[in-house]
């Protein structure tokens, strides 16, 4: 009959010279003894030293041993452990217990490796079985629960497998579908908003108020629709892995002073004052400018969308030894921490609404987010509900 101390064991990790490199578990309580560096052949006595050798090769030749009795020394009495073992690289996980039974009660220490060795302490496992007489149907029963385990595993790893060859062939056909149907939107679309600019033009002053607002309200809603199918485009662009950047080596300050100005007239609109805070000494950075005007553009149109009339929109910019960074900061309601997570995410809607009712697509966070991560760059958010929002790029300057 076994005793409790004969099943206890420990469960190291070693190097391919027996050296200690991690204990991680010890129901032995022999810190000393098997301490971090120390290694096999140190535990035994001298004619000992080849058994140690042996036990080490078969491990390395086969990628696993089991049931080796080594005489250890503790507390100045030779005692025997058995040890088993598999390789993983160029180390070892070895187990040792008091007892056989205690040797096998250890093995869960073991099946972290991978399946081919896993597969080699089964055999061993099984072997010991047999050896062990009077544990053979728990040993058995426990080999084949983890037989099926293992086997519902590599199903299901299958089926996920296909599963995602399925859904990539989907999102290419939908990235194509959404690129198409946009593209062939886009130029009805000009045409209405161009024949809607005409006739309030033109026309306007023989219309009746109601016939203006007709005519406003169409030039609204088809400016937006011409903003989603950009928008649109460009992600089926993006996801489908055709985003391609002109880069080059563009002076950051000019850019910003030049783009601030166009989004000051649809600020004014608004009553809102948009602020240029920047220093006089940005380095030149390797960019592609047109998709960074749209990253700007897409955030300070987001600020503006937010902020309330007589509020503020400040665009800052700073360099530091490897990285630009600019901010983005306005004055609304902040954004509540349950949509940080989904900002960034194509179609994500946030819970604020636009101080003037205006309409997202909720695509545009979105490309500038993939913008961004194609410069190398990183992009997040500070925001505290009630004290307003701070968009913030860094773009790397190698």
């Amino acid at each position: 009959m076994s005793t409790h101390t004969d099943q206890q064991g420990i469960a190291l990790l070693c190097g391919a010279n027996g050296a200690v490199l991690r204990v991680i578990r010890d129901e032995l309580e022999l810190p000393d003894l098997f301490r971090v560096g120390r290694t096999l052949a140190e535990l035994v006595t001298a004619s000992e030293a080849d058994t140690v050798a042996a036990f080490l090769k078969v491990l390395a030749d086969r990628g696993a041993a089991f049931n080796w009795t080594l005489p250890v020394d503790i507390a100045g009495v030779s005692t025997p452990l058995y040890f088993a073992g598999v390789a993983e690289g160029d180390h070892f996980y070895l187990v040792a217990a008091r007892s056989s039974v205690g040797l096998a009660r250890f093995h869960e220490e073991l099946m972290l490796i991978n399946n081919e060795q896993t597969n080699a302490l089964r055999a061993a496992l099984k072997e010991l079985s047999v050896q062990q007489r009077q544990d053979a149907r728990r040993d058995s029963a426990l080999y084949e629960d983890l037989s099926r385990l293992n086997n519902e595993l590599a199903t299901l790893q299958r089926e996920m497998a296909k599963k995602n060859i399925e859904l990539e062939q989907l999102n290419t056909v939908k990235n194509e579908l959404l690129g198409m149907a946009a593209h062939d939107l886009r130029s009805p679309l000009g045409v209405i908003q161009n024949y809607s600019d005409f006739l309030e033009a033109d026309a306007g002053p023989q219309l009746s108020d109601e016939h203006r607002a007709f005519i406003s309200t169409i030039k609204r809603t088809s400016r937006f629709m011409l903003g989603l199918v950009d928008d649109l485009l460009d992600v089926t662009t993006i996801e489908a892995g055709r985003l391609t950047l002109d880069r080059q080596p563009s002076d950051l300050g000019r850019l910003l002073a030049d783009n601030v100005p166009l989004n000051r007239t649809l600020a004014a609109r608004k009553n809102i004052t948009i602020e240029l805070a920047t220093t006089d000494s940005l380095p030149m950075v390797t960019l592609d400018a047109r998709r960074i005007e749209q990253v700007l553009n897409n955030l300070i149109g987001n600020a503006m969308k937010f902020a309330p009339p007589g509020s503020r929109v400040t665009v800052s910019a700073a360099a530091t030894a490897d990285a630009v960074t600019i901010r983005v900061t306005d004055q609304g309601p902040g954004i509540p921490a349950a949509d940080l997570p989904n900002l960034f995410k194509p179609f994500a809607k946030a819970t604020a609404r636009g101080t003037a009712g205006e309409k997202s697509t909720g695509l545009g966070l979105a490309i500038v987010g993939k913008v961004v991560a194609a410069h190398g760059g990183r992009i997040w958010v500070e925001s505290e509900v009630g004290k307003g929002a701070s968009f913030v790029v860094s773009l790397p300057l190698a």
